[in-house]
């Protein structure tokens, strides 16, 4: 059986990215709801109709799990969720815990980024009060990522001005570590890098999501029951032609060049 990905947009492909190198031998169903992306403006509840009707058309193709690979998504619907389906459900929460561990020693500053409504939730300020014990944590969202990946838009003459901008009001100096909370911004990684000080971590919980999934289905004994192939639908419509396959080869290709980087 197949292994499920969900995003609000092309996010999404960055966490499935990583977890090719660690699941090869699975088969995957990308979904991207690109008729209601961003997800980060729209209310609440509206992003939660969307998430059920994604998951419910994923778990009709016959999935032995799914993955919510999208901040977002994770933080406003990961327990209803989880109520309504008996599947096996992994989310993802902004990587604060290995962020914050790293600025423990020296008490730097932790910068964590991600949509706007990832970080009005509870679930991620609880997750913050919870580890958070020197206050260190600052929170920024950058919609603009979003917004400039979903275009394919890579250009360093582009992005770098918008980063700048919304860094403006930040020493840059007083941090140790800055989690990209929100899939879209991996994308970015290396442009977020260049603008900070050498020693400064640049986070995201992809890998990490990719592990968990990786030990609970060996758990399950359920690994290895496929090729690497992946199947695309994009808001329920599965994606056969030449332009919209290009559009995801050109996602991967563009981690492949932060990888190489790395």
């Amino acid at each position: 059986m197949k292994i499920g990905f969900f995003d609000s947009g092309i996010g999404g492909i960055t966490v499935l990215y990583d977890t090719l190198k660690v699941l090869p031998n699975e088969d995957y169903i990308y979904y991207a709801d690109t008729l209601n992306v961003p997800y980060g403006p729209k209310p609440k509840d509206e992003v939660k109709k969307y998430i059920f009707n994604a998951i419910d058309f994923i778990i009709e193709q016959g999935v032995k799990a799914v993955v919510i690979a999208c901040n977002t998504a994770t933080s406003v619907a990961i327990e209803e969720l989880r109520n309504k389906y008996s599947i096996l459900i992994i989310g993802m929460e902004p990587a604060v815990k290995p962020a914050i561990e790293k600025s423990k020693d020296i008490n730097e500053r932790v910068l964590v980024t991600a949509t706007a409504l990832t970080l009005k939730e509870e679930k991620l300020h609880n997750l913050i009060y919870k580890l958070d014990n020197e206050h260190v944590v600052d929170l920024l969202p950058l919609p603009g990522l979003v917004e400039f990946s979903e275009r394919l838009e890579f250009n360093e003459e582009i992005v770098l001005p918008y980063l700048k901008e919304q860094l403006f009001k930040y020493e840059l100096s007083n941090y140790e570590a800055v989690v990209l909370g929100c899939t879209h911004f991996s994308y970015y990684k290396d442009m977020v890098k260049k603008l900070f000080p050498s020693n400064v971590s640049i986070i995201d919980g992809n890998i990490g999501t990719a592990k968990n999934l990786k030990r609970i289905l060996k758990e399950m004994n359920s690994l290895n029951e496929g090729n690497g192939s992946i199947t695309f639908y994009n808001s329920g419509i599965r994606v056969e032609d030449k332009a919209g396959v290009h559009r995801y080869n050109t996602l991967f290709k563009r981690m492949d060049s932060i990888n190489e980087q790395n």
